[in-house]
């Protein structure tokens, strides 16, 4: 995978961690189509090679936007056609996200507003900034969130208040996004990347079949009934059972050391 692109930054921060930054300083980190096109192209890889890294973290650039949605100056005279040809990407790069196999955590270091917020909220978790905004603005511009907003929003902080940020598009505070459980964690500026890393590691420190195995039944299982999301759920465990790491996991407890783990 190339180490940059246009509109994104790719680094390796830390043993197997990939740090994603969405990266256009000069236009709010906006997405236009490019950025799309990367953003695919990245996730793609990850879901390709999902034994290349053990967790992955997207954060903007610059101290005070994650990102913020949409560029509309890009959009601006578009015809239907475009505008629908340019969602498809959107669409698509939003689902390699969502259906990353990899743990991703979202370090919201600004102002995440309709498209960044639903790049956010795709992520497994948030950490944010204490100064960072969020809002979904799509209904103020005569459209609605279509990278997966009303879906993603309500399962985070309940149908009535997500209604309630969808209708109005007015922003809200990374406190507020922190009270109604869409954020874990809130962190001071200078600390956001380094604690989001931190997190990372631990994550990457652990079996990566079973992280990815965790994140599965986790995301498939809400959409079950309870009966068959403990099915779902002994499926992925089984999963493990023949594995290296597993009989790495044992053996380490049982000499007292910490485990290696290498996926297989």
């Amino acid at each position: 995978m190339p180490q940059s692109y246009d509109t994104l930054k790719i680094e390796d921060p830390q043993p197997r961690t990939r740090l994603v930054t969405l990266h256009r300083p000069d236009a709010a980190n906006a997405m236009n189509t490019q950025m799309g096109l990367d953003l695919l192209a990245v996730f793609d890889g990850f879901n390709a090679a999902p034994n290349a890294q053990r967790c992955i973290v997207i954060t903007g650039t610059g101290p005070r936007v994650f990102c913020a949605g949409g560029d509309l100056k890009e959009r601006n005279g578009m015809t239907d056609q475009q505008w629908q040809d340019q969602h498809l990407i959107f669409e698509r790069a939003i689902r390699a996200i969502r259906d990353c196999p990899v743990p991703v955590i979202a370090a919201v270091n600004g102002a995440a507003f309709a498209g960044g917020m639903e790049i956010a909220l795709c992520a497994d978790f948030i950490y944010a900034a204490e100064h960072a905004r969020f809002a979904l603005t799509e209904v103020t511009l005569g459209i609605m969130p279509g990278a997966g907003g009303t879906q993603n929003l309500p399962r985070a902080i309940g149908a009535r208040r997500a209604k309630e940020v969808l209708l109005t598009g007015r922003p809200f505070t990374a406190q507020q996004a922190y009270e109604w459980g869409m954020v874990n964690r809130l962190c001071s500026a200078e600390k956001l990347l380094p604690e989001a890393l931190e997190t990372a590691a631990a994550i990457a420190a652990n079996a990566p079949i079973s992280t990815r195995q965790i994140k599965q039944s986790v995301n498939y299982g809400l959409n079950m009934d309870l009966a068959s999301g403990m099915m779902f759920e002994i499926e992925a465990y089984n999963r493990m059972v023949p594995t290296e790491d597993r009989r790495e996991g044992i053996h380490a407890f049982n000499e007292k050391r910490k485990p290696v783990f290498h996926g297989r």
